[in-house]
């Protein structure tokens, strides 16, 4: 990707989309477009152009056969993201940077696709001053991170899974694809309950980590650590005893995001420095998503 150009990435929504608006996803209504959905006779149906002489010979009424088609739709997309104050830390690009780095993928792909697009935010309780209501155009991405641009760190507070329940209740039971960006440092303990009230949405969580929390500093001493959700400090003495105490954290923590989404079917996508748009692409057409 060259500089000043938008990443974009490839997405798909499971089964067919039930939408009115044409877009680029497979659609349930009959129109315009290339996936066969029935045949019907000449007579029902006077379209000489949908003629299809194959399946007409194949007949045995030997009725004149014309195809008819599904119309491609459009699908709604949300972004709910995590902007408490742990998204804020990190010595390099912040969770929170990297979710502003999807944001501006995710518009710019919705685009592409002629998809609408909408943010939620939450921390301790929904943001609902960053809500964005689902828009379709250009500018739909840059008026996204232009929303969680306005929280600062200083301002920041602890979140919790119930302020991502309240964001669900947005939702209202729609048909959306759903991307969740959050680096979930808090008890997941309720994870499947709310996962529950997604109904038939399709969701896919991004996990944002700091490079610096998946491995400890090289060197021995005195180390200063402040937990990215409740700001509390604590000393420890770095050895390797630690090291791999921290290295074992880190995969322990991992392995139960996943398996709390895995439960229901769902593949978290994994982010640590930057955002790559391509890994994402994969993740979706490899089926995790």
């Amino acid at each position: 990707m060259t500089p000043g150009t938008i990443a974009e990435f490839v997405y798909r929504v499971p089964g067919s989309a039930g939408g009115a608006r044409p877009g680029a996803h497979r659609g349930r209504g009959i129109g315009p477009g290339l996936d066969i959905a029935a045949h019907r006779r000449l007579f029902d149906q006077p379209d000489p152009r949908r003629l299809d002489l194959r399946a007409s010979l194949a007949d045995p009424r030997r009725e004149w056969l014309v195809r008819t088609t599904r119309q491609r739709a459009a699908v709604t997309l949300e972004a709910i993201v995590d902007v408490s104050r742990s998204m804020h830390a990190g010595g390099g690009r912040s969770g929170l940077a990297l979710a502003a780095d999807f944001l501006d993928a995710l518009g710019y792909s919705a685009f592409r696709s002629g998809d609408a697009v909408g943010l939620g935010a939450f921390d301790r309780a929904a943001r609902e001053d960053l809500v964005r209501p689902p828009r379709s155009g250009r500018g739909a991405g840059a008026a996204m991170v232009e929303a969680i641009g306005t929280c600062r760190e200083g301002e920041a507070v602890g979140g919790d899974l119930g302020g991502l329940a309240d964001c669900v209740g947005r939702l209202a039971g729609r048909r959306a694809l759903v991307f969740v960006v959050s680096d979930f440092h808090f008890d997941l303990e309720g994870l499947p309950r709310v996962l529950e009230r997604f109904g038939e949405a399709t969701v896919v969580p991004l996990v944002p980590w700091d490079p610096l929390e998946l491995a400890p500093p090289d060197g021995r001493g005195w180390l200063a650590l402040r937990d990215a959700e409740s700001g509390r400090r604590r000393h420890v003495w770095l050895r390797e005893g630690t090291r791999r105490r921290w290295r074992e954290a880190v995969a322990t923590r991992r392995l139960a995001i996943d398996a709390a989404f895995g439960a229901h079917g769902v593949a978290p996508f994994h982010l640590s420095g930057r955002f790559d748009a391509e890994a994402l692409s994969r993740h979706f057409l490899e089926g995790a998503a």
